[in-house]
């Protein structure tokens, strides 16, 4: 009897799987339902700059709102970038050391820059506690982010990218620099 069974709920599953495919609705435009505003659109890949590759082109508002282009606006400049956000313990304890690399080479040297992945209202907050005096731009965080094109796959903070003055990447840091790193690592390969 068990077998018996076990056939019918065998053959009613194939006949509802059959009903449900000659009934499923044939005009169904799943493009159409991409385009829903609520939706977000799909995201490309973007690739990750490395060592030897050429800085990649961006623009970030800075702390007044005005577009910063990368890597025009520092040519013949080597680039110190350094990715924080307000909220990452580690970016803040390598800030003070940062400014004071930023200000003994202000002349020479490379041009420290930061990135904030954050709001514009909670990096003023904090510049208000923590003043640096190296130019700062905004980024919102996501896949696609500045960071991801410097080269962050990771996504953790604080990540920092070191540019020669032809605007090619020579070195990538994740994670935060320790008392007295920042001149060897930034010193010409």
């Amino acid at each position: 009897m068990r077998a018996a069974t076990w056939w019918v709920a065998a053959i009613a599953a194939v006949a509802g799987v059959v009903v449900g495919v000659h009934y499923m609705p044939t005009n169904v435009d799943l493009p159409a339902r991409m385009e829903d505003p609520s939706t977000p659109p799909p995201r490309t890949a973007v690739q990750a700059a490395k060592p030897g590759d050429m800085l990649p082109a961006f623009s970030l508002p800075d702390l007044d709102g005005m577009p910063v282009a990368f890597p025009d606006r520092f040519k013949g400049k080597p680039l110190l970038i350094n990715v924080w956000a307000s909220w990452c313990a580690p970016c803040i304890e390598e800030m003070p050391e940062l400014a004071r690399f930023a200000a003994r080479h202000a002349d020479n040297g490379p041009q420290v820059v930061g990135v904030a992945l954050d709001t514009p209202e909670a990096v003023q907050d904090f510049l208000g506690n923590v003043p640096v005096y190296y130019p700062i731009v905004i980024e919102t965080p996501g896949p696609d982010d500045a960071s991801v094109k410097l080269g962050n796959t990771q996504g953790l903070l604080p990540y920092s990218v070191l540019v020669d003055a032809q605007g090619r990447i020579l070195k990538q840091k994740l994670g935060p620099f320790k008392a007295g790193e920042i001149e060897s690592w930034a010193a010409t390969p």
